[in-house]
């Protein structure tokens, strides 16, 4: 078990005072058998009325209420204690129905995967088609296993990683053209390339952390200290596995997840609006930071 403190700042600046609507907030993480949340605080400046609900998904929502106050700085600031169980080698007891792809999932598991095993992007050239087949063994039976994680460590290997602070997600077949991308943009390849040889996958976005920032090893993974994003795939008898096609991991060790969703655009951390003069948006600041503590320290 590892103890993580771990602080998201959004700040937003504007040239001229501004009046804040309504602002939706995914910072909390998903508790689990896997993840358990110590303590949380969440400080908004300028002050709101705060109430939470949970998502389609699951997800836990902060929605804050201004109440229709004037001001040219906000900011949010999310401070949370975790204990984290991640496993650094898991294995996944696969059904053995679906050890090697093709597989059809059980009739009962159709309906409750809903749209996330449906494609959602247009390949009409069948270029994303012809990548995730890339991966098969020809002819015969693939191991399913094997397989995604060769796709996840193709991503890691022959893509360029580019940060990106704009909002909104390449489409797979940009990133495709471009050979480069952001953790999201990489996410949603591997999702839809998994979706086109008929997987269900989810979405994730969260949080890695990196014990290198805490001088513990070099452990050379890319994401650290922003929000990070990722995908799940679901494989009978072993569930929803993550896959980080970033860098290359399969399994949640340094993995914290805050969003599960269908598709990127519904698991934006802040999501909000203002009344004011079209130029009077600045800039918006992002800093997180993740470090290990003994588990007698307490979040500040």
């Amino acid at each position: 078990m590892t103890r993580i403190a771990l602080t998201h700042v959004t700040t937003y600046r504007y040239g001229a005072p501004v009046t804040l609507g309504e602002h939706k907030m995914m910072f909390r993480p998903r508790d689990s058998h896997d993840l358990h949340i110590v303590e949380a605080t969440l400080v908004l400046s300028p002050v709101a009325e705060v109430r939470w609900m949970h998502d389609v998904f699951g997800n836990s929502i902060t929605i804050a209420d201004f109440q229709g106050a004037s001001t040219d700085f906000l900011r949010f600031e999310s401070k949370i204690l975790l204990d984290h169980f991640g496993l650094s080698e898991p294995t996944y007891p696969i059904a053995a129905y679906a050890e090697t792809f093709p597989f059809t999932y059980d009739a009962d598991l159709v309906a409750d995967l809903g749209r996330t095993n449906e494609r959602h992007y247009p390949d009409p050239d069948h270029r994303l088609d012809a990548w995730a087949r890339r991966f098969l063994d020809e002819p015969g039976e693939t191991a399913t296993l094997e397989m995604l994680s060769a796709m996840n460590r193709a991503i890691s290997a022959e893509f360029s990683y580019a940060a990106r602070d704009t909002e909104g997600t390449q489409t797979p077949l940009e990133t495709l053209e471009r050979g480069s991308g952001s953790c999201r943009d990489f996410a949603l390849l591997m999702m839809e390339a998994v979706r086109s040889l008929g997987l269900a996958a989810r979405f994730v976005s969260g949080y890695l952390y990196d014990p290198a920032l805490d001088g513990r090893n070099a452990s050379g993974t890319v994401g650290a200290g922003a929000t990070h994003a990722w995908l799940q795939v679901y494989l009978p008898g072993a569930g929803w596995v993550e896959f980080d096609p970033t860098n290359a991991l399969v399994g949640g060790e340094n993995l914290i997840r805050v969003a599960v969703t269908r598709d990127p655009s519904q698991a934006v951390p802040i999501t909000g609006s203002f009344a004011g003069p079209g130029n009077a948006f600045l800039s918006m600041e992002v800093e997180v930071t993740l470090h290990r503590q003994d588990q007698n320290i307490q979040v500040a």
